[in-house]
């Protein structure tokens, strides 16, 4: 079984890390650990080039992060659970094209990646990568939300 974890270091994606570390998994299953290197860059005419710029250093901040974040999420899988084999990937492009890309050309048997749990609002401004994963992935889509502080009793 392939495994195409998606994370960009955030706390949804911190579930989804917890949910592949600590599920029953086939024997001899692999787990790509993928993280996507995106920057929003605004579609404004900008005369003086300072969008671009900035533009510029916060993807140089995003390609220099990005080792850590799958670096991290692999360690915390290979610990939880030695018997899986893990590789790791960083790609750049935008997240919810590159993700359905690398799981079609990898021959990915199931997605995992987390929900920010956007409102309908930041949903439409943003998109939703999760929401666009699940209606273009070639194979099983399983999106994890983190679980919200235990209810008061």
């Amino acid at each position: 079984m392939k495994i195409l974890l998606a994370t960009d270091g955030s706390p949804s994606s911190e579930a989804a890390i917890q949910e592949v570390a600590s599920g029953h998994w086939p024997a001899e299953t692999e787990i790509e650990v993928l993280t996507v290197v995106h920057t929003h860059f605004p579609f404004v005419p900008d005369p003086i080039f300072v969008l671009a710029a900035s533009h510029e250093t916060l993807l140089e901040e995003a390609r220099r992060k990005a080792p850590e974040i799958i670096e991290k999420a692999a360690r915390q899988i290979r610990t939880q659970a030695p018997q899986l084999r893990v590789v790791t990937k960083i790609l750049e492009g935008t997240p919810k094209e590159m993700i359905v890309e690398e799981a079609e050309r990898w021959g990915a048997d199931t997605i995992v990646l987390g929900s920010h749990g956007y409102g309908p609002v930041r949903r439409f401004l943003l998109g939703s990568v999760a929401h666009a994963v699940a209606l273009y992935a070639p194979c099983t889509v399983q999106i994890v939300r983190p679980r919200l502080s235990a209810p008061r009793t």
